[in-house]
C-alpha cells in the first residue's frame, strides 16, 4: 500500500500534464504519482511516462469511469486527486494530505470558490452554475461545502474503498460530495488558488450539457439518499388534498 498516491485523470493533457506531473514529485516527493490516461490521442500518456509518473488506461471515456478504476485498483493511505490541466496549484498538497495523515479527515476539498475563481475563470456561466450546484446541495442536504466542483481533492482509504462510482462523467464530483455528507464522514474544505487553462489547452467540460447532468445527478442521489424528504412533500400534498375531500364529504353529508 502506498503512503500517498497522486491520482491524476487525464484526456488531451498533453500541454500541461508534463508540468503538473514534476510538480507533485517535486511538492510531494514521498509519494506515488499515477497518470490514468483516457484514450488521449495526443500524446498525453507518453509526456507523462517521460515526466515520471506510473501510467495506466481506462478505455471507458468519462472522468467517473477513470475515477472507478482508480478507486478500485489503487491502495493507499492518503489519495490526492488533482486535474491534470495545471488551474490547481501542488504547493497546497501538503496542506491537503496532512489533514487525512494527521487529523483523520475523510474528504478535504480544494476550495477554489472562496479565492480566485472568479477572477480567473473565462468560460460563460460556470461562476453561475458553480454557485446554484454549491447552493442546492447544501439546502437539501444540510451541510456546508464551499466547492462542490472542484477537481482537487484528498481522500482516506476509508472513504475511497466505501465510495460505489456510479457517475461516468463529470457529475463525478457531485456524488462524492454527497456520499460523503450522507455518511457523515469528516469533510474538511481548504481554500486554495485557482488558475485558468493556459493558452492552447482546452477544457472537456460542457457548460450546458453537463451541468444538466449535475442537476439531475443531484436530484437522483436526493431521491435515493433522503426518499422521506422528497416524497414526503408530494405526500403531504395528498394528505391535505384527501382530508380536504373527506371534510367536504362529511359536510355534504350532515
Amino acid at each position: 500500500m502506498d503512503k500517498i498516491a497522486v491520482l491524476i485523470p487525464c484526456y488531451n493533457e498533453s500541454k500541461t500534464i508534463g508540468k503538473v506531473v514534476g510538480d507533485w514529485k517535486r511538492v510531494l516527493p514521498d509519494a506515488v504519482v499515477y497518470v490514468f490516461d483516457n484514450n488521449s490521442n495526443d500524446g498525453t500518456d507518453k509526456i507523462a511516462l517521460g515526466a515520471g509518473a506510473i501510467v495506466n488506461y481506462e478505455y471507458q471515456q468519462g472522468k467517473g469511469n477513470v475515477i472507478r478504476r482508480m478507486f478500485r485498483e489503487i491502495d493507499a493511505e492518503c489519495y490526492v486527486l488533482v486535474d491534470g490541466d495545471d488551474t490547481y496549484p501542488a504547493e497546497f498538497g501538503q496542506q491537503m494530505v496532512k489533514q487525512i495523515l494527521e487529523r483523520k479527515m475523510d474528504m478535504v476539498i480544494g476550495d477554489r470558490l472562496s479565492s480566485t475563481y472568479a477572477m480567473q475563470n473565462k468560460r460563460r456561466f460556470h461562476n453561475f452554475g458553480n454557485n446554484l450546484v454549491k447552493g442546492t446541495i447544501n439546502r437539501l442536504f444540510k451541510c456546508d461545502i464551499h466547492d462542490i466542483m472542484t477537481g482537487f481533492r484528498a481522500f482516506s482509504f476509508q472513504f475511497v474503498k466505501s465510495f460505489p462510482v456510479l457517475s461516468k462523467g463529470f457529475e463525478i464530483e457531485t456524488e462524492m460530495t454527497i456520499h460523503a455528507v450522507d455518511k457523515n464522514m469528516a469533510v474538511e474544505n481548504i481554500i486554495i488558488e485557482y488558475r485558468d487553462r493556459p493558452e492552447g489547452s482546452v477544457s472537456k467540460l460542457n457548460t450546458y450539457y453537463d451541468g444538466l447532468k449535475v442537476l439531475k445527478t443531484i436530484g437522483r442521489l436526493y431521491k435515493n439518499y433522503r426518499p422521506f424528504e422528497f416524497f414526503g412533500h408530494d405526500c403531504l400534498r395528498a394528505a391535505c388534498i384527501s382530508r380536504c375531500y373527506v371534510f367536504s364529504r362529511f359536510v355534504y353529508l350532515f
